[in-house]
């Protein structure tokens, strides 16, 4: 493994690492907020990509191009947002007080559901964002990347941070963290944990559809795009289930080693003299693997420790 090769990785891997961060994000503020695992968040990143791509080019007819996808973003954003409360208050509200692998599995069969339906509406084939960034490659510390992957990940950072920004100094950020850290002190100080939990669905649904739009401009959508929603697990499972620090930095570690681990794996490891063409895509589950067995809360999350 040369140093060039690592140097590539790593600039590339931090780039999808970011998006990486963003998505998995969601995962950890429902978490933080229900202590809901959701399983279908893979499904919430395709369901924003393809309506994103949908909805610019349905606009395309009636406005310029840049202001056709930037109405179809903030419809997008919309449309998810209300989704994230309707699957609130329709599914898991009816649910509360029930076993919790019961309501994991809930949310394992909405997301069979929401992937059946883009099936229906959209079909199976990639779809691509109009030519909205102009297909050149630019350096970054010398490492030739497309201008639409350094857009994707400068957007994700910018997001990342106007995030944080959120929950640290808005009044609903600081009502969902409360929830999140203690929901009968936050309850008692006059907090809604319905509301509460309406806006933590909404948020992930919002941050998977982001993370959905900004991989599907640089690699374009298709179904293999839900799987995103696991590496964005992985994520969480390295950085810690209740963490968000650890959040954005597991997404940034797991965009670097799947890009310069699995991508060398994929490149030059042979196994009984055949190649390992795919490893890279499975690294992340390798990762999930290998953190659950050696530190199964995480880098930063909370050990929990039960007396038996």
């Amino acid at each position: 493994m040369t140093p060039q090769f690592v140097l590539e990785g790593t600039v590339i891997g931090l780039a999808v690492g970011s998006i990486y961060a963003l998505i998995a994000l969601g995962f950890v503020v429902l978490y933080k907020s229900t202590k809901i695992l959701n399983l279908a968040h893979g499904e919430l990143v395709l369901f924003g990509g393809y309506l994103a791509i949908a909805a610019t080019y349905g606009l395309a007819g009636w406005l310029p191009a840049g202001a056709a996808f930037a109405f179809g973003i903030a419809v997008t954003l919309l449309v998810a947002a209300a989704l994230g409360f309707a699957v609130e208050r329709a599914v898991m509200r009816p649910l509360f007080g029930q076993p919790l692998l019961s309501v994991i599995i809930v949310t394992l069969a909405l997301g069979y559901v929401i992937r059946g339906l883009m099936v229906g509406l959209w079909g199976a084939e990639t779809r691509t964002f109009p030519p909205i960034v102009p297909p050149t490659v630019v350096e970054v510390l010398s490492v030739p990347v497309s201008l639409v992957g350094v857009w994707s990940a400068v957007s994700a950072l910018v997001l990342l941070v106007l995030f944080s920004l959120f929950f640290r100094y808005t009044l609903w950020g600081i009502a969902m963290r409360a929830a999140a850290n203690e929901q009968l002190t936050a309850s008692t100080l006059g907090v809604s944990l319905k509301r509460a939990f309406a806006y933590a669905w909404a948020f992930a649904a919002v941050a998977g559809a982001v993370g959905g739009i900004l991989l599907g401009l640089w690699l374009g959508v298709n179904f293999a795009l839900s799987t995103v929603g696991l590496k964005a697990l992985a994520a969480v499972i390295l950085g810690g289930l209740d963490s968000i620090p650890g959040a954005i930095a597991g997404g940034l570690a797991v965009g670097v080693v799947e890009t310069v681990v699995g991508g060398y794996i994929d490149a030059f490891v042979r196994l009984f003299g055949q190649p390992l063409h795919g490893f890279k895509e499975v690294t992340a589950y390798l990762v999930i693997l290998l953190v659950l067995i050696l530190r199964p809360h995480g880098l930063f999350g909370t050990e929990h420790i039960e007396r038996l």
